[in-house]
């Protein structure tokens, strides 16, 4: 059995910094992909940001220059530092896994979200 458990949301004023971090436990052999998915109310979870096991990233547009993610291969685990917040920030954070097991089998699992919200 595989577990995420993600922590470090909040409140946080427009401008302010948070940082998300996820950790997966259970029958891990890797973790392929790491991603920070976001769903606002009303919205369409999207893609915030994804690391390859081999440290490429990738961000939303909306996120560019002010996030970073990062990963510790080690400890399977993953952050998202997010700076200069916005208001339109605001939504709950979901860490996502692609990982594969000893077993060898291939997972794609997900966090319980996290509530981020930026007030103005």
């Amino acid at each position: 059995q595989v577990q995420l458990v993600e922590s470090g949301g909040g409140l946080v004023q427009a401008g302010g910094s948070l940082r998300l971090s996820c950790a997966a436990s259970g029958s891990i052999f890797k973790v392929n992909v790491w991603g920070w998915y976001r769903q606002a109310p009303g919205k369409q979870r999207e893609l915030v940001a994804a690391i390859t096991s081999g440290g490429s990233t990738n961000y939303a547009d909306s996120v560019k220059g002010r996030c970073t993610i990062s990963r510790d291969n080690a400890k399977n685990t993953v952050c998202l530092q997010m700076n200069s917040l916005k208001p339109e920030d605001t939504a709950v954070y979901y860490c996502n896994a692609d990982l594969t097991t000893y077993g060898m089998v291939h997972y794609d699992w997900w966090g319980q979200g996290t509530q981020v919200t930026v007030s103005s």
